[in-house]
């Protein structure tokens, strides 16, 4: 139960952070197959209890597909596109009506003794989206398969602020009255961003939010998440990270990408502060690099008043050089404004994480906290598996980001030989998520 008790109160921070803002969580067909589909239901109504405003953007392809089967008929796809005519159109229809209708079923699910109890979940559901034809690609005419024209932001806030969540679905609807099978993945990050959504979070019915090597992917910038694009295999990796690029670069703070195979991954993604999925966000104007010796004169300014606080111990200069090729800079339109080194201790697999320092110009932006980042993927990469750090002044920061307080015999033994006992500075370690 300790540990319970201990995720419940990391949690605190991100409840707070999240309650009144908007997501849209997206998930594919496939998922309503699924035998554990009934606790991302759970997970979603827990969200929905924490004040999160909740749009529900779901698909239908492979219910679209087992009537397209059952009629004898072929599908058609160009480009990745499904060729709808008028029958598909029909079977379409059909589809998202009995998937809607099943997703309203189980949100409406108030049974004792279940996460259920008490939610009196109200379902929203109608034409929030506005459609238009997809036209001709390649030479073949899509016919009623379309493309998102427009959202109903408005409208569907109204429905937020009712308190109920409200579900989209993969149809939209033209002024002249026709009907349009579009994408989930399309719709969900149009309603993302119309609705200027904190979040847009694709689910994944198929494999793990992993690069080509079978690596895991944690974070990512937009700009980095197209280039990692090209070389992914087929799936939905490959399918949703150019739509939470975009959504991203198009004003959602945030997109996230977390596999249905890991249970309970859509909590874990947003309320750990490792995450289980990959967090992609729009892409920053600065740079973080490795630093090289002619950053030396800056990285000093930069903790120069924190060794005069007394909260870094003093680096001379000489001893800066040796070292300045630990460290990693944050640099802005070409000047420095934040830097933190990294010394492996490899034997022990650990790394100790030092001179963390942001210039005052600059803080209260999240920059403190892209430098850790950086530090845990570059200590990662050295195939470290632990953090530590030593502080006299900062430690609610850092445990605030996942650090837990420690001790001396915490340290690997080269460092604790060095540990200043009239100093004693506060030891926390991490443990690093595998990489």
């Amino acid at each position: 139960m300790s540990g319970f008790v201990d995720w419940f109160r990391a949690a605190a921070p991100y409840i707070h952070a999240f309650r009144g803002k908007t997501f849209v969580i997206a998930f594919g067909g496939d998922a309503m197959l699924r035998e554990d589909f009934v606790d991302l239901v759970h997970d979603i109504n827990l969200l929905h209890a924490l004040g999160v405003r909740l749009v529900l953007a779901h698909g239908v392809r492979p219910q679209v597909e087992e009537r397209l089967s059952a009629s004898g008929s072929e599908p058609q796809y160009v480009q990745g596109k499904r060729v709808t005519d008028a029958d598909t159109l029909e079977h379409v229809k059909d589809a998202v009506g009995s998937v809607r209708v099943d997703i309203e079923s189980m949100l409406s699910v108030g049974l004792p003794n279940t996460p259920m109890a008490g939610a009196e979940i109200r379902v929203a559901s109608g034409n929030y989206v506005t459609a238009q034809p997809a036209g001709v690609v390649d030479g073949v005419d899509l016919l009623f398969t379309g493309e998102v024209r427009k959202v109903a932001a408005d409208a569907i806030r109204s429905r937020l602020d009712a308190g109920e969540i409200v579900l989209v679905s993969p149809i939209g609807y033209s002024p002249t009255g026709e009907v349009f099978n579009l994408t989930l993945e399309e719709v969900a990050t149009a309603a993302a961003i119309d609705l200027k959504a904190e979040k847009l979070v694709f689910i994944l019915d198929h494999g793990r939010t992993e690069d080509a090597r079978g690596r895991p992917v944690n974070r990512l910038t937009a700009g980095q998440a197209l280039k990692l694009v090209a070389d992914l295999p087929e799936g939905d990796m490959k399918l949703y990270l150019p739509y939470a690029a975009r959504a991203c670069k198009k004003g959602v703070a945030k997109a996230h990408l977390v596999s249905a195979d890991v249970d309970g991954a859509l909590l874990m993604e947003l309320f750990t502060h490792e995450g289980v999925g990959t967090m992609v966000t729009r892409q920053s104007v600065e740079v973080m690099r490795a630093a090289s010796i002619d950053d030396v004169g800056a990285v000093m300014q930069l903790i120069e008043p924190l060794e005069q606080a007394g909260i870094l111990v003093h680096r001379p200069r000489e001893l800066l050089e040796q070292e300045i090729e630990r460290f990693i800079v944050a640099e802005l339109d070409g000047r420095l404004i934040g830097c933190v080194a990294l010394y492996p201790f490899p034997d022990a697999q650990a790394g100790e994480m030092a001179c963390l320092a942001v210039h005052a110009d600059f803080q209260g932006g999240g920059r403190g906290e892209a430098l850790m980042h950086a530090v845990e993927d570059a200590a990662r990469e050295q195939g470290l598996t632990r953090l530590f750090v030593l502080t006299t002044r900062t430690a609610h920061w850092f445990i605030e980001r996942g650090f837990v307080l420690g001790g001396p015999d915490d340290l690997p033994a080269a460092r604790k030989e060095m540990y200043n006992w009239q100093r004693r500075s506060k030891v926390l370690v991490k443990t690093l998520a595998a990489a």
